[in-house]
């Protein structure tokens, strides 16, 4: 059902999304006013992914909007070369299903370019005066022999061009070649360093060197819509995304928010009553819920953003109160074997006797799935 829409003036107003219409048009499109049944492979699809600079986060990602999900899942995927972590849209690591690495991966290339380009170091790519060409093809002939971490790769490199700095040829190369982190690293339970393999190497196939950036419009509005320009391009890491959606415009309908900026979205894309019960969620660290907008007060409270700021960018696991963000959640293992998984959640303000009692649910289900069939144990501490 969609919901009731405001429009300001005459009837033939632009109609009005206010913040929680919009929150709900997202959880829905996001999973998280319930859990389905769906298999694991279509939910990456729909998703366009999952971040996954720690490579935990597309598991509990996974678990907060799936019934029943099972960690193996993912990593059966992930070994069988059906899916893999890459980096893609906005420079940033995701586990993608293997289709979309191929398909999309070369739109995430002027971000990687643009971050070379912007090294101090540059220069030191071009070796003996030959072009960065030559160092992508040494740097994919080496990984397409073994998966090799990146400072195997700069030793490698410095040994084929000895007196070259090594920083900037394994810097220069790991932005400009598309690869992908192969197991067991991204393995549910698994540990090692980040080893690397050339996409076409590891799947059999090239990526597409040039993929029609309007496809990538209705499957953003599919996942995260409403949207604005700015949101699209916050998301995407892509430059000039308003002609995409002046393109699209006669296939799209069209809100307004309460700031009166344009809203675009699918016409047959969920968009609940603001009236939708929300239930308590965990996001995953990264979750791309709070990253896929250039406005995020749609999910996160403006008071609550600096408590979700960090010197080195990281992004903590996040509870969702009424669909908005209203905590933060950490999972702790023990040094040693035979202590629990202590899964800490830290709220932001106090809660009803009824969020409460979904929350430690939530908060213990989840801590059992991250204790990997180990003892598992919630702390709630108080509001702060």
């Amino acid at each position: 059902m969609e919901s009731t829409t405001r429009s300001a003036g005459s009837a033939n107003a632009v109609p009005v999304l206010g913040p929680k219409e919009l929150n709900r048009a997202l959880l829905a499109r996001q999973l998280l006013l319930r859990r389905v049944r769906q298999p694991v492979s279509e939910v990456l699809a729909h998703l366009v992914g999952l971040q996954a600079q720690s490579p935990d986060a597309p598991y509990y990602g996974l678990w907060s909007r799936l019934a029943g999900f099972r960690a193996a899942e993912l990593a059966e995927l992930l070994t069988d070369r059906l899916a893999v972590r890459a980096t893609m849209l906005r420079g940033t690591l995701h586990a993608v299903t293997s289709d979309d690495c191929l398909a999309l991966r070369m739109l995430a290339q002027p971000t990687q370019d643009r971050a070379v380009r912007t090294n101090t170091d540059y220069d030191g790519v071009r070796v003996a005066g030959r072009g960065v060409t030559e160092l992508l093809a040494v740097a994919a002939e080496l990984l397409a022999q073994s998966p090799c971490t990146a400072a195997e790769l700069r030793a490698r490199l410095a040994d084929r061009w000895p007196g070259c700095a090594a920083e900037p040829l394994g810097y220069a190369a790991l932005a400009l070649l598309p690869t992908v982190q192969v197991p067991p690293r991204g393995i549910w339970g698994s540990g090692g360093l980040p080893r690397l393999s050339p996409v076409r190497t590891w799947l059999g196939r090239p990526v597409c060197p040039a993929p029609d950036r309007a496809t990538l419009v209705p499957r953003y509005l599919a996942a995260f819509g409403p949207a604005t320009a700015a949101d699209l391009a916050t998301w995407s890491g892509l430059t000039g995304v308003r002609p995409l959606l002046e393109g699209l415009r006669a296939e799209l309908v069209v809100f307004r928010d309460e700031r009166g900026r344009e809203l675009f979205d699918l016409p047959g894309a969920p968009r609940p009553p603001a009236s939708t019960p929300a239930p308590v969620r965990l996001l995953a660290p990264y979750d791309n819920v709070l990253l896929a907008h250039a406005d995020r007060t749609r999910v996160l409270p403006e008071r609550y953003r600096p408590r979700l700021a960090s010197k080195n960018g990281l992004v903590p696991g996040t509870v969702l109160v009424d669909g908005f963000v209203a905590g933060l959640w950490a999972v702790t293992r023990p040094a040693g074997a035979g202590g629990p998984a202590v899964l800490t959640v830290r709220p932001f303000r106090s809660l009803r006797a009824r969020q409460e009692a979904q929350l430690r649910r939530e908060a213990e289900a989840l801590a059992e799935f991250a204790a990997r069939g180990g003892p598992a144990q919630v702390l709630v501490e108080p509001p702060a």
